[in-house]
């Protein structure tokens, strides 16, 4: 199976690297050697207003985004956000402010699911962006990570859509990953299926490297890996801004 998996997240970081705008994404897998969760996770941009980005990571192991050039800053609503948050075992990230309702709610006691059905996709008309989400939580022991999606019912805005996918194992080596869109167009087309398999790799630079030059060079924004080890909870964050 190993030799199948590769061939197949191979086919897929091809996919990646021909796509010219897949939005925003996550990885969620495991090292190749077994010891750390992996979380992977990249903003693109077509405007002025999205491109004025950088991620900065803060003490306590979150990031938030941030205006490279606050002066050129014109909406904040949808791009200043915590993509990664964390709260006891729970390790969050997400492409928007999502990240605080699940946040909140894992702190005081409710769940993944719970905190994302109080939410839809960005209400950014005509493309409505899905809103992906990911969570790794080393006190599930049932669940290895989870990833969603929000989304509408191919554009209707009547409709809101919920993926949710529980990983009960990783698989060494792989991460799965979603976007928030399948492709360039305008609107923009939503992310449709399951999650795809990709690689993942020991040394958190290589991993951020690889993601970062399958990225189309104009959309790229900022990029970022973070590793949770298995055993200790310790994590490390490895930041790529354009």
């Amino acid at each position: 199976m190993t030799q199948q998996w590769s061939q197949t997240a191979e086919i897929n970081a091809g996919r990646l690297q021909s796509n010219p705008y897949p939005g925003r994404g996550i990885v969620i897998g495991l090292t190749p050697d077994g010891t750390r969760y992996a979380q992977v996770y990249w903003i693109m941009g077509r405007s002025e207003n999205s491109r004025n980005r950088v991620f900065i990571g803060e003490e306590n192991g979150f990031v938030r985004t941030e205006a490279k050039d606050p002066a050129k800053l014109t909406d904040p609503s949808l791009i200043i956000y915590y993509p990664v948050r964390h709260t006891g075992s729970a390790h969050i990230v997400t492409n928007g402010d999502q990240t605080d309702t699940v946040y909140d709610a894992l702190a005081s006691g409710g769940t993944f699911e719970q905190a994302l059905t109080t939410r839809t996709w960005e209400p950014d008309a005509p493309n409505y962006t899905p809103r992906i989400s990911g969570l790794v939580d080393l006190s599930d022991a049932s669940c290895a990570y989870k990833l969603s999606i929000l989304k509408t019912n191919q554009g209707d805005a009547s409709q809101t859509m919920r993926h949710y996918f529980h990983y009960e194992q990783g698989i060494a080596g792989f991460g799965h990953c979603v976007t928030t869109y399948a492709g360039d167009g305008n609107p923009l087309p939503s992310f449709q299926g399951e999650p795809v398999l990709m690689p993942l790799f020991d040394d958190i630079a290589q991993t951020a490297a690889f993601y970062w030059d399958r990225l189309n060079a104009d959309n790229k924004i900022s990029l970022l890996v973070k590793t949770i080890d298995k055993a200790t909870g310790k994590t490390e964050t490895h930041i790529v801004n354009k």
